[in-house]
């Protein structure tokens, strides 16, 4: 395998996160939740750091798909890492919120809702990204509403 190629697998599968022989999805989440919370006070710029990933994501993904030879391939994860990104970012950063953004963005990477599930039909790094984008997405909508009201109702 060229270098190019190994390049492009080890992005795909976060470091070979991907390849964990079983739930690698939830894996790729869990580790998109550790990082995030690993880096947040590094310096990191958080919405920079999340653009970079999926910027990364739509490079590689699809041809990661090309190199394994197979559609939406299990191992590759940079699209669950990306999703629990965006599920996470502009949050408090708190324990019971990591692990509600990180139960729900599951829940909805599983469910596909509108449009997450046409959209995983497009071909290469389109595909495989934007469901995920999608799940994040939703989750933090959904996580944000949520504190919002549970504020509004303890003042």
């Amino acid at each position: 395998m060229g270098v190019s190629k190994i390049i492009i697998i080890t992005i795909s599968t976060f470091f070979y996160v991907g390849y964990l022989p079983f739930i690698p999805g939830t894996f790729g989440s869990a580790v998109g939740v550790f990082l995030f919370y690993a880096i947040k006070d590094s310096g990191f710029n958080l919405g920079g750091f999340t653009c970079i990933l999926i910027i990364l994501g739509f490079l590689v993904a699809g041809k990661a798909e090309d190199i394994v030879r197979k559609k939406d391939a299990r191992c590759i994860v940079i699209d669950e890492v990306s999703g629990m990104f965006l599920s996470l970012i502009l949050l408090p950063v708190d324990i019971k919120v990591a692990i509600a953004a990180f139960l729900i963005f599951r829940l909805l990477d599983s469910l596909k809702p509108y449009p997450a599930g046409r959209l995983q039909n497009l071909k290469g790094s389109l595909g495989i990204m934007l469901d995920d984008i999608v799940a994040g997405l939703y989750t933090n909508i959904i996580l944000q509403l949520a504190l919002r009201w549970a504020s509004f109702r303890i003042s």
